[in-house]
């Protein structure tokens, strides 16, 4: 009898061990993985969904109006990013942020409408854990608003120091984009941004990509994640938050967002836009998915984001 209780009692201390490695090691895979996205390595993509960009990516690779630049974060790590000038000497400047497991190339399109339609010089950053930066882990823009600040007056010394910038990001770069217009110390050249799909916080959206995407249950591996997440990179999911930063923020803010978006709730938005005092303009797409706002309509993209930044910059 003692012999079979002992067996029990062991076979159970030995299943919940089982049991404990299995949930420590799976939440810090999916806090590890999630932070560290594979790179993207062509935009064969973007030339087939935005055929019309074509012809002006060759033009300004072939004319060497296209330029990397390359600089130190405060770790000494190497961040780098794609810039060029406007076709006629002008302070307006976008800085524009590109989404999760993108790169600088994965903002051409609107490269295009800042550069090519609108007249803008533009600098497009690799963010960190993308392109050609070398820092491994992102951190869904909260470790990148302190470079993102530095690549804003990077663009002030590039372009000049009169220079007139608009912020613009999609998914995580609006994220970011929303981050950095709360922090006092954004530039004054900053006049203001566009946040295109961004989310309210790190920990909304992978809370909600959890639900969505896995059949296990979220506790307690998603708040293991979130420990691992502060042990490994020294940030919490709920730390990094737009919501909080809009709120912060006196920088006139333009919010796009599809109402069909299946990776960030279009309820976001709407939270996102309540928070923001001061100057706003909300743009809500029906019909429309994450990220494809631009793909839906060019030309009224263009013209309503040049409509807002236009009364800001010019």
């Amino acid at each position: 009898m003692k012999k079979s209780r002992k067996r029990i009692i062991v076979t159970a201390a030995v299943i919940v061990g089982l049991l404990l490695v299995a949930l420590v090691g799976g939440s810090g895979y999916f806090c590890y993985r999630t932070l560290n996205p594979g790179r993207m390595n062509d935009i064969h993509w973007l030339e087939e969904q935005y055929p019309h960009v074509v012809g002006w990516i060759d033009s300004i690779r072939q004319n060497d109006r296209l330029h990397d630049i390359y600089r130190p974060n405060a770790r000494g790590e190497q961040l780098h990013a794609l810039w060029l000038r406007a076709p006629q000497p002008t302070p307006r400047t976008a800085v524009l942020l590109h989404g999760y497991e993108g790169a600088a190339e994965a903002m051409f399109m609107i490269g295009y409408l800042y550069n090519h339609d609108l007249g803008y010089n533009v600098l497009m950053p690799d963010l960190r854990g993308h392109g050609k930066s070398q820092p491994r882990a992102v951190s869904m823009g909260w470790t990148e608003r302190g470079e993102v600040l530095d690549w804003i007056r990077t663009a002030d010394s590039l372009f000049g120091p009169k220079a007139r910038v608009v912020v613009h990001g999609i998914s995580m770069g609006a994220a970011a984009t929303m981050i950095v217009c709360g922090e006092e110390s954004l530039p004054a050249s900053v006049r203001c941004a566009v946040e295109d799909c961004g989310y309210t916080s790190t920990y909304d959206i992978f809370h909600d990509a959890w639900g969505k995407q896995s059949r296990i249950p979220r506790f307690p591996l998603f708040q293991l994640s979130d420990l691992w997440c502060r042990i490994l990179y020294g940030w919490s999911f709920r730390e990094a938050s737009p919501l909080e930063a809009v709120g912060r923020s006196r920088v006139p803010m333009m919010f796009i967002h599809g109402d069909r978006d299946s990776v960030v709730p279009v309820e976001m938005v709407y939270r996102l836009y309540e928070a923001k005092s001061g100057e706003k303009v909300l743009w809500v797409l029906p019909g429309v998915d994450h990220g494809a706002a631009y793909l839906e309509d060019p030309k009224e993209y263009t013209r309503r984001v040049g409509e807002f930044v236009g009364r800001w910059i010019d």
